[in-house]
């Protein structure tokens, strides 16, 4: 039996280009940098999305690795991509506004094999949500008020 559950932020505009987040309990700050026209109050959209998807993979690879009982000892993610900013700044409208590439680069520590760092990397990658996301197609709903 599933167990769905509905995951609800709210963003509001703060001024110039600060957008203040509502998480449950938490303020979350976004904003571009002092370069871009911003206050470099906090990370960007984008770079909130490697957030996302990099604290994602060690999130759930701390839940493989319990579910597995595997030796752990250290477990981190650095996430870069490349983007044409011209196509977000209106500038282009192809290839696309979203990033064209990512990388990430997981490093594992513990008592483990090249070969079993391989495959629990494989089983995180094919559960972390965020992954899954950026891989496939979800449909966004957008209502206007």
């Amino acid at each position: 039996m599933a167990t769905n559950k509905t995951i609800k932020v709210s963003t509001n505009w703060a001024g110039n280009f600060l957008v203040e987040a509502k998480v449950r309990e938490h303020t979350v700050l976004v904003d571009q940098p002092e370069a871009s026209g911003g206050q470099n109050k906090g990370p960007t959209p984008l770079e909130y999305l490697f957030v996302s998807l990099g604290s994602c993979v060690v999130t759930i690879g701390l839940i493989v690795a319990k579910q597995k009982r595997l030796n752990i000892t250290g477990l981190s993610a650095e996430v870069e991509g490349d983007i044409n900013y011209d196509v977000l700044l209106g500038k282009e409208k192809e290839p696309r506004a979203g990033f064209y590439a990512v990388r990430v680069r997981v490093k594992v520590e513990g008592d483990l094999t090249k070969e079993e760092k391989e495959a629990f990397i494989k089983e995180v990658e094919s559960r972390c949500p965020i992954a899954d996301n950026l891989l496939n197609t979800t449909p966004i709903e957008v209502t206007v008020e």
